[in-house]
């Protein structure tokens, strides 16, 4: 039997696919992951539902799978995911080629449907990023109360992991070559609150850079309320911990967040990115536009924030008005949607221009760079320790040397394009 498994979605949701491919390969199922020209008995869709942009590219995929099983390419159609855990049966109704729906948690019953084994109890997975970096998830679920949040619908409340599987988990990885680890979760400064009656992420990153062969650790989904400060020290002395961190802020304005259902003062979110950058820290953040009671005022109150704070790595995401969050339950979706993504769209136009006055800045520079492989150009695509794969700037490499993927080099930066650089080994 063979078994194609397709990822939509956050980083979570991949390491969930590769755990469920290690279960299936072990029942003796033949496993492909990824969008296939290839036939195939099942294809297994893991599916985002989170915000409406991410559920129209769950619903485009389903309506594209469900094509392709009318043409003869797959016999059975399944999904997974938020979107199955969001809708239910609903989706059977809306997409008939749909045969099964499963939730978030439901994949032992996959395994067993498939293969008739159970679901062994271990985090065993089959990595699908590149060799030398994978994802990590420490835990699921939130406690947080953030109005246009629907993931604790979705995923329940925090639920951590214990420190000793996650470390195993991280030393088996090691063991396969893996040089660099993204360690994700809901919220990631949360971790361990639930077991250990405290947050543990400190304790936690500690005990993984111990790890022989880690080079690199990058923590992702902070959340800045609360930010427990021994988690600082241990960025800022550990070697193999990368001096960055991936925190969404969502906006600056008080009466803002506190609609959000994010308290924090502006004054102490403030003290908090100026101590992360004491540190040499660079920081990943994202923020919200059109959030319901966000006045012209609000508005330009962020847009001058990021203007001044000059943020590493900028995300900006249009609300999307979810009915069962409790922005959902209790505001109007009042501003327009053109609104939204206009004062998206501006606040990215000002990020582009800060990546590339500071990339400029970064010419005839010497940086370490990990190398992820070639673009479609054929040239060489490397990373700095203050980007992540995928969504952070690059640097595109021209060299004569042959450069081999998961090896660390020295690079020359000798352009700006904009968000990425280029330069020379």
């Amino acid at each position: 039997m063979r078994v194609n498994i397709i990822n939509i979605g956050c980083f979570k949701n991949l390491v969930d696919c590769e755990r469920l491919m290690w279960q299936l390969q072990m029942a003796g199922v033949d496993v492909v992951f990824g969008p296939t020209e290839y036939n195939g008995d099942i294809v297994i869709v893991n599916t985002c539902g989170f915000i409406s942009d991410a559920e129209k590219d769950s619903v485009a995929l389903l309506l594209d799978i469900a094509k392709r099983k009318r043409n003869g390419q797959y016999s059975q159609f399944w999904v997974m995911g938020c979107y199955g855990q969001k809708m239910g049966n609903d989706i059977i109704r809306r997409i008939p080629e749909i045969d099964k729906v499963y939730g978030n948690f439901n994949w032992s019953r996959i395994v067993f449907d498939i293969g008739n084994k159970p679901w062994m109890n271990c985090t065993n997975r089959i990595i699908t990023t590149p060799r030398h970096y994978a994802y990590v998830k420490i835990s699921e679920g939130c406690n947080m109360p953030c109005s246009y949040c629907i993931k604790p619908v979705l995923n329940g409340p925090l639920k951590s992991e214990p420190i000793e599987t996650i470390v195993d988990e991280c030393r088996t990885l090691a063991g396969m070559g893996v040089k660099e680890l993204q360690i994700v979760s809901q919220n990631t400064t949360d971790y361990g609150r639930d077991i250990y009656h405290k947050p543990q992420i400190a304790e936690l990153i500690d005990r993984i850079s111990d790890i022989e062969g880690i080079k690199w650790i990058r923590l992702h989904y902070a959340y800045p309320t609360n930010f427990p400060k021994d988690l600082i020290d241990v960025i800022a002395t550990k070697e193999n911990v990368c001096k960055y961190i991936d925190m969404a802020i969502q906006h600056c304005n008080e009466d803002m967040l506190r609609i959000m259902r994010r308290p924090m003062s502006k004054d102490r979110l403030v003290a908090l990115l100026d101590e992360l950058k004491s540190h040499n820290i660079s920081i990943r953040t994202t923020v919200m536009t059109g959030h319901p009671g966000e006045t012209e005022e609000m508005y330009q109150e962020l847009k001058d924030f990021i203007t001044q704070r000059r943020f590493d790595r900028l995300g900006v995401f249009p609300y999307s008005h979810e009915s069962r969050s409790y922005s959902g339950k209790h505001y109007e979706d009042s501003i327009p949607e053109t609104v939204k993504r206009e004062r998206a769209l501006e606040l990215m136009a000002i990020q582009r221009e800060i990546y590339n006055e500071s990339n400029l800045n970064n010419i005839g520079k010497r940086m370490k760079i990990i190398i992820d492989g070639k673009n479609s150009a054929g040239c060489y695509v490397g990373r700095p320790e203050n980007s992540t794969p995928m969504a952070d700037p690059k640097i595109i490499i021209t060299s004569d040397k042959t450069l081999i993927p998961g090896e660390f080099y020295e690079a020359v930066v000798t352009n700006s394009l904009g968000k990425d650089m280029e330069g020379t080994i």
